[in-house]
């Protein structure tokens, strides 16, 4: 198609058409989901418009505060005005009630006047660290609903991810990619910066059932537990004859989970001696991945359970993860079954 006819194109599924055409499924909707998530998408453009530019905005120097999670990790400046941006655009919705943000100590309850029905946990910029290299980096969003007519508390957001009602993240790399799940599946969306839109250009994707690739962090290799070292061992030496799976790791979790939804394969990131607990956060980064996964028709799993199964004791909990084609996290899950016996 010559690109002349294609700039006059009217058929286009942007991602408000979409999220239109799932609330006409549902007369009782009042409209509300769709408000938020064109809040979440709004954020998303701003976000990826300054990421952008950060190499050119001076935006990279370092905004001397220490974020939370990381382990003194000085915090770049994208993260704080990313935060802003999320914190902005959801209270500004109207439509929810609790935030909890990777870059935020609390919880962010909001004032009775702006609240809704919905709660947001969300890590606004994950891998920022990899900004100054130019590797993709993302924002990941899960979203829960609070009990009707009760004040909020933060029981509404310790809850298991199988009761999210919609998870994604947006992926600012060579393009900006939006990948979404609301329980029917899992769509993904391309940013057009000549509309300012996202189009759907990935409708229901499916993981395949077996893959070729498993991601790691491998300079960790010396503290992990049997069953994750017989993994890899596995994939790299194969008994059966097969052969041996390849390795890919950017070190950007939605880049990698973003690799492993459309080709296949395992993303691992395990427990070990010096992370008991894995180092993935299970709100805003272990429940919505796994949501998506699931949806695909893959699998998530934490060394114990299902991923989604997992109920959290505090906002910025950790656990191991294990997540992506169907086959592959099973065999994890025998080895975890094997040890289990002993």
């Amino acid at each position: 198609m010559d690109h002349a006819a294609d700039a006059h194109r009217t058929d286009l599924m942007t991602i408000t058409r979409f999220v239109l055409n799932e609330q006409s499924k549902h007369p009782e909707s009042r409209g509300d989901f769709t408000i938020l998530l064109n809040h979440i998408v709004l954020g998303c453009k701003f976000v990826c418009s300054a990421v952008n530019k950060a190499g050119l905005a001076k935006l990279i120097g370092l905004a001397g505060e220490t974020n939370v999670q990381a382990s003194g990790e000085e915090q770049k400046k994208l993260d704080v005005l990313s935060n802003e941006v999320f914190v902005k655009a959801l209270v500004s919705s109207g439509r929810t009630s609790i935030l909890v943000s990777e870059e935020d100590e609390e919880a962010i309850f909001v004032e009775p006047s702006k609240r809704g029905k919905y709660c947001v946990v969300f890590d606004p910029l994950d891998g920022s660290s990899n900004i100054d290299c130019g590797v993709s980096i993302g924002t990941i969003f899960g979203i829960y609903v609070v009990k009707d007519g009760i004040e909020p508390t933060l029981h509404d957001v310790l809850q298991p991810g199988k009761n999210m009602i919609a998870a994604g993240y947006c992926m600012y790399g060579s393009s900006c990619t939006f990948v979404l799940s609301t329980g029917t599946g899992v769509h993904g969306f391309t940013l057009d910066p000549s509309l300012g839109e996202f189009i759907l250009t990935h409708p229901d994707i499916q993981i395949p059932k077996k893959g070729k690739i498993y991601s790691v962090n491998e300079g960790n290799a010396k503290n992990w537990d049997g069953p994750t070292a017989k993994y890899v061992e596995k994939c790299k030496y194969p008994k059966d004859g097969s052969s041996p799976k390849s390795l890919r790791y950017i070190g950007s979790m939605v880049a990698d989970v973003h690799r492993t939804l459309l080709y296949g394969g395992i993303f691992l990131y395990p427990a070990d001696k010096k992370s008991p607990n894995g180092k993935l956060r299970v709100l805003y980064e272990v429940f919505p991945m796994s949501f998506l996964m699931e949806q695909a028709g893959g699998q998530s799993f934490t060394g114990k359970e299902r991923a989604l199964d997992l109920v959290p004791n505090k906002i910025h909990e950790r656990s191991p993860i294990f997540l992506g084609s169907y086959d592959d996290v099973e065999e994890i899950k025998t080895l975890y079954a094997a040890e289990g016996k002993k």
